[in-house]
């Protein structure tokens, strides 16, 4: 079973009693003491030690100066029209005549022009033109890029060429290549090339052909 303190021995419960107790005769002490014995002896406390005077000085108070605004820009002079400039000049009529018939403006100019065909070139003819030495007189055209000599590029480019009536080559361009500066080697010497003209029924034409243009180290 707890053990249960008796109330004598329990000093919790006469904690509140004692403490109002104490309490109330703090304060009458206080009252008591402030009461009868206002003064605590009449002593001067004396501060001893040098006094040191600061003078203060008036200081002026600057004020800040107005400028002047500047000076206006002149005005530029403009030349009045004398009397004899104003007779010379004619005032026409502003009045309209409603009754009178207006001509219609002539119509606009139409800018012709000039559009110039592409020629056309056939795919496919009697006989084909051929390079005037045949395809070793192109080979012989060749300069071998010396990027393609050191990388080891060898292949085959094939060029479309545009011959016209007269065996000439127009233009030209890559249908396959291979790169390393081959294709530009290749159009170079294709169009440096003569051909022997395509004929159709016996009659020269413009033909495009595809020639085959061999890159190949020795």
């Amino acid at each position: 079973m707890p053990l249960r303190k008796t109330k004598k021995a329990d000093l919790m419960a006469k904690y509140r009693r004692v403490f109002e107790i104490s309490l109330i005769a703090a304060l009458v002490l206080m009252i008591v003491a402030f009461k009868f014995f206002p003064d605590f002896g009449g002593k001067e406390v004396k501060i001893e030690g040098p006094q040191e005077l600061f003078t203060v000085e008036d200081i002026q108070q600057t004020k800040q100066e107005n400028r002047p605004p500047p000076p206006p820009k002149p005005p530029i002079p403009i030349e009045a029209p004398s009397d004899e400039v104003l007779e010379d000049i004619e005032i026409g009529e502003t009045e309209i005549d409603i009754n009178a018939t207006v001509e219609a403006p002539p119509p606009p100019k139409e800018d012709k022009k000039i559009v110039e065909e592409e020629p056309q070139y056939f795919v496919a003819v009697e006989e084909m033109p051929e390079p005037i030495g045949g395809i070793q007189a192109i080979q012989q055209k060749i300069v071998y890029p010396e990027i393609a000599k050191r990388a080891g590029v060898e292949g085959k480019v094939y060029v479309l060429a545009f011959v016209d009536e007269n065996g000439d080559v127009r233009d030209a361009k890559i249908i396959k290549g291979i790169g390393a500066g081959c294709d530009e080697a290749a159009l170079e010497a294709v169009k440096k090339t003569k051909f022997k003209p395509g004929k159709q029924r016996g009659k020269p034409v413009r033909v495009q052909v595809s020639i085959p243009v061999v890159f190949k180290l020795q």
